[in-house]
């Protein structure tokens, strides 16, 4: 458990005897209240250093657009454009950065097929079917669309 985190846990407790002494249920809510804090922190652990890349088609269709939208660096990043028998290699990717590979003509579907690793050497993989007619990522699309949500 991180430091930060025992601190909370420990201060928590701690007041939540105090208040014990004067009132059970405010010691409740406190109880309540520093069980959520720790657990949300011990949650917040858990996402440290995962990186996400994205890939999509540009406007043109004449370009790959990776995009890291993870919280940490992309590292050894490897891109297999499965139809197109096209392979290459970036070093790294920041976090929040992007990074094209452009093509001598425009691309109509293709599956790209993304491996990378962070920092601690843990290996990711991922796929995406494109293509230029659309079937874009939707952050906003609910899962159970009751209403039109466009």
């Amino acid at each position: 458990m991180d430091k930060k985190t025992q601190i909370v846990l420990f201060s928590g407790v701690a007041i939540t005897i105090i208040l014990f002494l004067i009132n059970i249920y405010l010691a409740g809510i406190v109880f309540i209240l520093v069980v959520t804090i720790v657990m949300s922190m011990l949650i917040m652990q858990d996402s440290i250093s995962h990186p996400d890349l994205d890939a999509e088609l540009s406007d043109d269709a004449k370009s790959i657009i990776l995009k890291n939208s993870g919280n940490a660096t992309a590292l050894n990043i490897h891109v297999a454009l499965v139809p197109m028998n096209t392979e290459y290699d970036l070093p790294t990717l920041a976090v929040d950065a992007t990074h094209s590979y452009p093509f001598d003509a425009m691309i109509q579907n293709v599956k790209a097929v993304i491996t990378y690793e962070n920092e601690e050497k843990v290996v990711f993989s991922k796929s995406y079917s494109l293509s230029a007619l659309g079937n874009e990522y939707e952050p906003f699309k609910p899962m159970i669309p009751l209403f039109k949500w466009k």
